[in-house]
C-alpha cells in the first residue's frame, strides 16, 4: 500500500469513527462534542489570538496545533483553519490555533511587535541571542509566548504539531519519534533531525510534558495549494487518531 492510499484509508476510519460517534451523542446521550472559538489573549499591538476547540472536552487525548508562530512563514493558517472545520475522530479533543503571531504576521517579520523570534522566547535552555534571532530579554517576555504558556499548561496536549516553513520536512523534535515518522509518512515530507534551538516551543513543551510529542513541521516555501492542505489536514487527523 502507498503512503497516500495508506493516508485515505487511516483517515476515511478516523472520519467514519467521527461520523459514528456524532450519531450515538444524538441518539444515546454519549459525550458532548465541542465546537467553540476561545479568546486567548492580544499580541503587542493588541490583535486577537484565538484558539478553536472541537471534539470532546472531557478526553485526556488533546492536541494543540499552530498554525503560525513566525510571521514571515504562515502558510500553516490554512491548514490550521481548515482542521478547525473538520470533524475531528472520536474521543479527541483539538485546539487549534491559527496565529500565534498576528503582529508579525501583519507586518511580513519574523518577530513580533518587538522584532522578538517567538520560538526563542520560551524557558527551556533559553539563551539571550539577538538579531534575527532575538530572544527577549528574558524568557516569557512577550505576551504571545506567555498565551502559549498558559494553554499549554492547562490543556496539556498529548500531541503538538506547530508549522513552519520553509525546509520541506519534519523535524524529529524530541518526542515520540514513531508519530513523527508517521505523519511524515502520510504528508510526503522527510523526516530530519534539525539541531536542537534554544528556547524553542517544541523542545520546552517535550521536557516540560514528559510521555507528550511536540513537533515542527516545516512546509514549503510559498503558499501551499488546496491539495497539500488537505493532505497535511487529513495527516494531522490521522495522527491525532492513532491512525
Amino acid at each position: 500500500m502507498t503512503a497516500r492510499h495508506g493516508l485515505v484509508a487511516s483517515c476515511a476510519l478516523a472520519l467514519a469513527a467521527a461520523a459514528h460517534a456524532g450519531a450515538v451523542n444524538a441518539t444515546a446521550g454519549a459525550d458532548a462534542t465541542a465546537r467553540r472559538t476561545v479568546l486567548l489573549g492580544r499580541s503587542v499591538d493588541g490583535r486577537p489570538i484565538t484558539a478553536v476547540e472541537t471534539g470532546d472536552p472531557d478526553t485526556r487525548g488533546k492536541t494543540l496545533v499552530v498554525g503560525c508562530i513566525h510571521g514571515n512563514e504562515c502558510a500553516g493558517i490554512a491548514i490550521a483553519d481548515r482542521l478547525a472545520r473538520t470533524p475531528p475522530p472520536a474521543e479527541a479533543d483539538i485546539w487549534v490555533v491559527p496565529d500565534l503571531n498576528p503582529d508579525g504576521a501583519a507586518a511580513g517579520t519574523r518577530g513580533n511587535a518587538h522584532g522578538i523570534d517567538l520560538n526563542r522566547n520560551f524557558p527551556w535552555r533559553w539563551q539571550h541571542l539577538s538579531g534575527t534571532y532575538n530572544s527577549g530579554p528574558r524568557p516569557l517576555s512577550e505576551p504571545e509566548t506567555r498565551i502559549a504558556y498558559r494553554l499549554i499548561m492547562r490543556v496539556r496536549p498529548s500531541l503538538s504539531i506547530w508549522f513552519h516553513q520553509h525546509l520541506d520536512l519534519v523535524d524529529a523534535s524530541g518526542g515520540d519519534l514513531r508519530v513523527e515518522r508517521r505523519f511524515a509518512s502520510l504528508a510526503g515530507l522527510r523526516l530530519f533531525r534539525l539541531a536542537p534551538r534554544p528556547g524553542a516551543a517544541t523542545r520546552w513543551e517535550n521536557h516540560e510534558l514528559p510521555g507528550t510529542t511536540a513537533f515542527v513541521v516545516e512546509l514549503p516555501a510559498g503558499a501551499l495549494a488546496p491539495a497539500a492542505v488537505r493532505r497535511l489536514g487529513l495527516a494531522t487527523i490521522a495522527v491525532t487518531a492513532g491512525g
